[in-house]
């Protein structure tokens, strides 16, 4: 087992969580909502009351309990009385909840379909779901390999192990990028996610975009390949790797804890993940072609060569009703995305989860595309 500090996160900062809440009531806030260190909402925290419920990405679950707790600490400050709730379901599990109306957000790390978003009609009062990006982070590929701590991976190599094709810890295409590492004549055990999973549709178009002999399946949200070992959410994914020897598996950073992680080829240069090399991965990449204003949604570069970005990334969504019917709920769904989305909130999540901020530019922008949503 290797005990290595993961730098995104630590089990300090998430034995904070439970104290954001007081943290949060520091902020003071005027009749519209607005406090004045950053977080924001449609309407006063002191009219907010019944119950919001999201499901979605277990990516961000760290990032969504540090969320959900610092809101209800602000809104029960000024007197509201909203319980906000999310459950780590999975990216196509919480995206098929919010399309049946069973939850009033979800969480995603792949953006709605366009036949997601046309059918999004039936529970959205009349109006297309959108996706407003949320949490940037990376994704880890995690190994647990007696006496490895460090260990350099290509595209292509990535892809083989993961197809099945590189099978042994001491095939030569991992030895001639670890020379110095001590690689075991051991069979590598991949491990893939067994639910839908968003973190998996992002990884495997990294592979398809970056190594194409390798790994053939295409990008896809459900695992293509029989047989292997696998995990139920990313903790699922995380604790097949850390029970094994010869692991790897691939998962959001903040939660890889005590495993190795690689460093990835990028042109030349074998670069380690950090949350500023994940923001470096959207600074570089467009906006995607063909969605409305208010659907914030990116196309990740994922071949770019240039230094210091970490290319496998993930851009996590809160997929939201363009209108809900119901003016409690479309209040309380608004309020929430404004914090999440707002300097304060941002910064909450990076504490407790290691993700990238978002620039103020794209903050207002999905302060905008929030603003839009009707209600009632």
């Amino acid at each position: 087992m290797n005990v290595r500090k993961n730098p995104l996160v630590s089990l300090a900062a998430l034995g904070l969580v439970g104290g954001l809440a007081l943290t949060a009531c520091s902020g003071s806030s005027d009749a519209s909502g607005e406090t004045s260190d950053g977080g924001a909402s449609s309407g006063g925290y002191a009219e907010l009351s019944g119950n919001l419920a999201g499901s979605g990405a277990s990516s961000t679950q760290n990032a969504q309990t540090a969320w959900t707790e610092s809101f209800m600490g602000l809104v029960q400050s000024e007197g509201g009385d909203l319980q906000a709730t999310y459950d780590p379901t999975g990216s196509g599990t919480g995206r098929e909840q919010f399309l049946s109306g069973q939850v009033q957000f979800a969480g995603s790390d792949a953006a709605l379909t366009e036949e997601e978003l046309a059918s999004s009609t039936e529970q959205c009062n009349g109006e297309q779901a959108i996706d407003v990006p949320v949490y940037v982070s990376p994704i880890a590929v995690v190994f647990n390999l007696e006496g490895v701590d460090d260990l350099n991976l290509s595209p292509e190599v990535i892809g083989g192990i993961f197809a099945g094709d590189i099978t042994n810890w001491n095939d030569p295409k991992i030895a001639a990028d670890n020379p110095d590492a001590d690689l075991p004549d051991l069979a590598i055990v991949p491990v893939h996610r067994s639910d839908d999973s968003g973190t998996t549709e992002n990884f495997t178009e990294y592979l398809s975009e970056t190594a194409p002999d390798a790994w053939t399946e295409g990008p896809v949200e459900t695992w293509p390949i029989e047989g292997g070992q696998s995990g139920d959410g990313t903790s699922g994914m995380i604790s097949t790797v850390e029970g094994g020897n010869g692991t790897i598996g691939y998962a959001d950073a903040s939660q890889a804890g005590n495993l190795g992680i690689a460093a990835v080829k990028v042109g030349d240069s074998f670069v380690e993940y950090s949350a500023d090399a994940a923001a470096k991965a959207v600074d570089v990449s467009p906006r995607a072609e063909g969605r409305e204003d208010d659907d914030i949604v990116f196309d990740l570069d994922r071949t770019t060569t240039e230094e210091g970005v970490y290319p496998i990334v993930l851009v996590s969504y809160l997929v939201l009703c363009g209108s809900y019917a119901d003016a409690a709920q479309g209040d309380a769904v608004k309020a929430y995305a404004s914090y999440i989305t707002s300097q304060e909130g941002q910064q909450v999540a990076a504490d407790n989860a290691g993700s990238a901020p978002l620039t103020e530019e794209l903050s207002d922008e999905a302060q905008k595309a929030i603003d839009g949503i009707t209600v009632g």
